[in-house]
């Protein structure tokens, strides 16, 4: 949906210099909700508006991207610019109860199957090399598939497969749990009875 781009990056082009820093100065230390992790703080920093505004897409997703942005909009003081950036997304995409003063308050976001299961799934995947050849191409590019394939047995190879996963948007996600059915289908049916 780009209007959510679009949403984002004209809220972060309406901060002065020192707010923008600032921003990225919270976005550094807010609590996040369970399942995502955080922008590296050297990746973070030197990022222009455009840069970050994709980076808050790719790691955060829209919805759950959109709310933490509002949060620390308005804990900034920026009031504002978060009632801009809810009328841009529209009505009902940021509501009083997800634009609290913690992020805990937010509603938890439905969470894909592999990012449900990441645990049981770096535990008893057995065959990461036929997972890794339906993703190459696809999802991953040749350095991340070698880097995973080097990996010198399937718990870590699968943890350095998850290590991408902050990038992937729900068409990745489907590409590895579709791979997964294909390579290990008992696996997939016992995790989704469970």
């Amino acid at each position: 949906m780009g209007c959510t781009r679009d949403a984002f990056l004209d809220a972060l082009e309406n901060l002065t210099a020192d707010e923008f820093k600032k921003f990225k100065m919270k976005l550094l230390s807010v609590p996040l909700c369970e399942g995502y992790a955080r922008i590296p703080r050297g990746t973070l920093l030197p990022m222009d508006a455009v840069d970050l505004t994709d980076k808050l897409v790719s790691y955060y997703l829209e919805a759950y991207g959109a709310n933490l942005t509002a949060l620390m909009l308005r804990d900034m003081g920026m009031q504002e610019v978060v009632e801009q950036l809810q009328e841009t997304l529209g009505k009902g995409e940021l509501t009083s109860s997800t634009l609290g003063t913690e992020v805990q308050t937010t509603a938890k976001p439905t969470l894909h199957f592999v990012d449900q299961h990441r645990a049981a799934l770096i535990a008893r995947v057995t065959d990461v090399d036929g997972v890794l050849d339906a993703l190459y191409g696809k999802v991953l590019t040749e350095e991340q598939y070698w880097a995973v394939w080097a990996e010198c047995t399937n718990p870590t190879k699968m943890r350095k497969l998850f290590s991408f996963a902050p990038a992937w948007n729900l068409t990745c996600k489907d590409l590895l749990l579709r791979a997964l059915r294909d390579t290990q289908t008992y696996l997939v049916v016992d995790l989704k009875q469970s």
